[in-house]
This record gives structure tokens, sequence and C-alpha cells, in this order.
């Protein structure tokens, strides 16, 4: 298999940045396999990065690893840049994967403001790890976990970690359509696919078409 697509740079996943290489270097300070690593960097995205679905912006150059990381904050796709980023600027192959999911997660106003509780191209991550590819979702911070009374989601490096089954008797994530894996972020089937589900969101004038297309 030819890792070098896995491992270079891209245009959203600026794994040459030199604040995300710093960031990569200061979070797997003492770690010495691309497993411990990895493990180290994806509790650090998870939580240091906060999970913020309307932080939407549907403009390509506002998009990128290093940006989530000087913000703070970001959606499912945004976090997962910047695990692939901190993973390929430590040499470590690493891509995206992309699918339709039904989260229970979400809060009221996110749903209304869908109209449905099913989302489109929710982002995780794929690492290859002791010649497997092993995947796992840094979406969702501990703090936020905490506050819907769901177990935040761990991560060993040999198992998958994209569920977030059951707490309290509930399912909370069920996957219903994957789009793939992929070594950059497809921005145009990202806008194509919202338009195909979420088409309200996209009409001149609508309620929340300014704000997820400006940031506003």
């Amino acid at each position: 298999m030819n890792f070098d697509i896995y491992l270079r740079p891209t245009r959203f996943i600026d794994s040459n940045h030199a604040e995300v290489k710093r960031y990569a270097a200061e979070k797997t300070q003492g770690c010495n396999t691309g497993k411990e690593k990895t493990i180290a960097l994806y509790y650090a995205v998870r939580d240091d990065i906060l999970y913020d679905p309307y932080h939407l912006i549907l403009k390509p150059e506002v998009i990128s690893a290093s940006q989530t990381l000087a913000r703070g904050s970001g959606y499912c796709i945004e976090k997962s840049l910047l695990l692939c980023a901190a993973g390929r600027a430590l040499g470590i192959p690493s891509r995206l994967g992309f699918s339709i999911v039904r989260n229970h997660l979400s809060t009221q106003k996110f749903v209304e403001m869908l109209r449905t509780d099913k989302f489109v191209f929710h982002g995780y991550n794929e690492f290859w790890l002791e010649d497997k590819w092993v995947k796992c979702t840094p979406a969702f911070n501990k703090s936020l976990c905490e506050k819907f009374g769901v177990a935040a989601l761990e991560f060993d490096g040999e198992h998958d970690s994209i569920f977030h089954e059951f707490a309290h008797g509930k399912k909370y994530m069920e996957y219903l359509h994957e789009y793939g894996q992929f070594d950059d972020f497809p921005f145009d089937l990202f806008v194509q696919e919202l338009r195909i589900h979420y088409p309200h969101l996209f009409e001149p004038g609508g309620k929340h078409a300014h704000a997820w297309q400006t940031g506003e």
C-alpha cells in the first residue's frame, strides 16, 4: 500500500503548518511508538478543541487544521482535520472518513435547524497502526458528553472507536451511510450533500442560510 498520500500536507490538512507541528510534538512528549502518539493526539484534539456544530462557514479558505487549532473549537470535520494533520506531522499515516449518522447527542435547537436528526458528512479519522487501519472519532469533547450524560469515547489504538452506542438504555449514534475514506477534505462533495439533504438552509433569505455561509 502506498502511504504517501496519507502522509503529505494538503489544502485542508496543513500538517506542515508550524503551529500544527508544534501542537503535535507538545501533545506527544514522552510517547515512543506511533500507537502511543496517536492515542495522545486523539485525547488532545477530543478535549482541547470544543465541539461547535454552529461554526459551519461554507468558504474553503476558512477551513483547515491550523485554523481549527487557532480557534480552539470546530465541528466534527474541522476536529478531524486537525487530528489527521497532527498525525501526519509526526509521520503517522492518517486519513479522513465521512458518514451520514443519526446522532442523539444533539440539541433540540440543532435538530430543528436541520429539520432532521440525520447528520450528513459526519467526520472521523483512520490511522495506520500496527498493520491495520483503526478508526476514531474526536468530535465530542468530554465536557459535552458529561452534559448529555454520556461517556466520552475512549480510544486504545487497537479497536475502532466511533460509536456512542448506549447510555441509560438509549442509542446515541447510528451510522446510516458511508462516503468512504479520503486523503483530503472533499469540500465540493460536502457542500453538494448539504444542498441535497438540507435544501432549506440554502434558500435565499432563509432563517439559517446567512449564518451557515458567513458564520454570523
